[in-house]
């Protein structure tokens, strides 16, 4: 090799290398601005992914099912009870209007569920009546209060049962959502109070993920 060709290779090496920093840190800046927008919409997403105890549960038609059966989509899961006179409505109707401004791909890759803290009260007939005045294609699932209990503090959303011996009880409980993946672990969550127009535009991003 010639002293030309060898200046004309380590030429091309630099310029190489420095296309290649340019891209690397394009690719970094566009990563990062797509983690600000999430966390700007409350979508924190987990270092690492976190499996759920699998457990036995019943959904709003009475049949038996387990969270193993939840795979496939990403599922927003939801801890409330139909009994519940503010989160609980405000937040399915918001899950309702977001699911609807969403493209038809993301949607198709999307589960909303309720898991009841009142099973006392939330029969699968309940549940289906009250997710119907929502969304006919929204799940609730029950199951003793001891399981969800275990549920709720594996995903970090623990719950305070009620004292069901009072009339008129109410279940203390919190508004964010559970984010789960298509392999059924935990992903991440979304805070609560929502930002319907943050999470429309950033919904899509998560949705098209694995």
């Amino acid at each position: 090799m010639t002293r030309t060709q060898k200046t004309v290779f380590i030429l091309v090496a630099i310029v190489t290398l420095i296309m290649g920093l340019t891209v690397y840190r394009v690719l970094s800046g566009n990563n990062q601005g797509a983690q600000v927008g999430m966390i700007d919409a409350g979508i924190i997403l987990l270092p690492q992914s976190r499996p759920l105890p699998d457990m036995a549960m019943t959904n709003q038609d009475g049949q038996a099912v387990s969270l193993s059966d939840l795979k496939g989509k990403w599922t927003l899961l939801f801890f409330g009870y139909t009994f519940c006179p503010d989160i609980c409505p405000t937040t399915l109707a918001q899950l309702r209007q977001i699911k609807s401004e969403l493209p038809k791909d993301a949607v198709s890759n999307l589960r909303v569920v309720l898991v009841s803290v009142d099973p006392n009260r939330d029969t699968p007939q309940q549940l289906k009546q009250y997710l119907g005045y929502f969304d006919k294609d929204f799940v609730g699932l029950s199951a003793p209060v001891a399981q969800i209990q275990k549920l709720a503090n594996a995903v970090s959303i623990p719950f305070i049962p009620a004292d069901t011996s009072k009339p008129n009880y109410t279940v203390d409980h919190s508004g964010n959502l559970v984010i789960l993946g298509p392999d059924g672990t935990q992903r991440g969550f979304i805070r609560a109070p929502m930002s319907n127009p943050k999470l429309v535009a950033q919904l899509p991003n998560l949705l098209g993920r694995q």
